[in-house]
């Protein structure tokens, strides 16, 4: 186990609290420091009900609020735990890869090299550190011989998707799912008949997203909360490069070439 096994509950169990064991769950995976953790404390700090403390407690398999601060507070007391920090990032990449397993849609993943194969122009779209995972897509995928366009410019990628046609696949990139300007691309380009994927941590289903990739995230993570926000979009760029290579035995070879051109500059 990496981490006291508190934190890792708090994560494992996260997606499952209510909106008031959220807030509750937030203070304590963000706080850094021993702390006045008793009920009155906290009812002023976060402005939640002894009642909410004490469900939140029993939720996550202790008695009441006064064990799970005196499990909790040993975080700071105990030696072992003064790697706090760093421990439970590696947690929430451990929790986030897990979640991999029960999520992945391996038919998605094998309809998404079909089409990267069927469609002449491919375009990856994503803003901020989104725009820096479809980079990194686009990279990949062009040492393998699919040629790929990235942008992550919001005007754009605006003017970009009115100039859509059928012969296009365009692939947003989207934590939230509701970034104004993969919004706008996607639905305009789904109206020129392009065929439209959201790579999203946003499950809720959208007409003019034709392939809708989830992803597992925490709350927040698109603003960075705990760990990178594009991590899971990483992870999954992983996944499908290592399933295009394994249905393209081809590709082999040209990836080859590729490694021995760049180490001969």
């Amino acid at each position: 186990m990496y981490i006291n096994s508190i934190i890792s509950k708090l994560v494992d169990q996260y997606d499952d609290f209510t909106e008031t064991e959220k807030i509750i769950a937030d203070y304590f995976l963000k706080n850094k420091k021993m702390d006045d953790f008793s009920i009155r404390n906290m009812k002023r700090k976060i402005f939640v009900s002894e009642a909410s403390l004490s469900r939140f407690a029993q939720k996550i398999g202790f008695r009441g609020y006064r064990e799970f601060v005196y499990e909790y507070s040993r975080i700071f007391t105990t030696p072992q735990d003064k790697d706090y920090s760093s421990s439970s990032v590696i947690n929430v990449y451990e929790q986030i890869l897990n979640r991999f397993n029960t999520i992945i849609d391996i038919d998605q993943i094998k309809r998404l090299i079909q089409y990267f194969k069927a469609y002449d122009h491919i375009h990856v779209i994503g803003i901020a550190s989104s725009g820096l995972a479809g980079e990194e897509m686009k990279r990949r995928f062009t040492r393998l011989g699919v040629l790929m366009e990235s942008c992550s410019e919001g005007d754009l990628m605006k003017i970009q998707s009115l100039l859509m046609t059928q012969r296009n696949l365009v692939i947003g990139i989207s934590i939230s799912g509701t970034s104004d300007e993969i919004v706008f691309a996607l639905k305009h380009a789904h109206e020129r008949k392009a065929r439209t994927v959201l790579i999203t941590g946003n499950t809720e289903k959208k007409e003019y997203v034709d392939e809708l990739v989830c992803i597992p995230v925490l709350e927040n993570l698109d603003t960075g909360n705990i760990i990178s926000p594009q991590f899971p979009v990483l992870v999954f760029i992983d996944l499908l490069y290592n399933s295009y290579l394994n249905e393209n035995q081809n590709t082999l070879k040209l990836q080859k070439e590729t490694v021995e051109i760049l180490k001969g500059k």
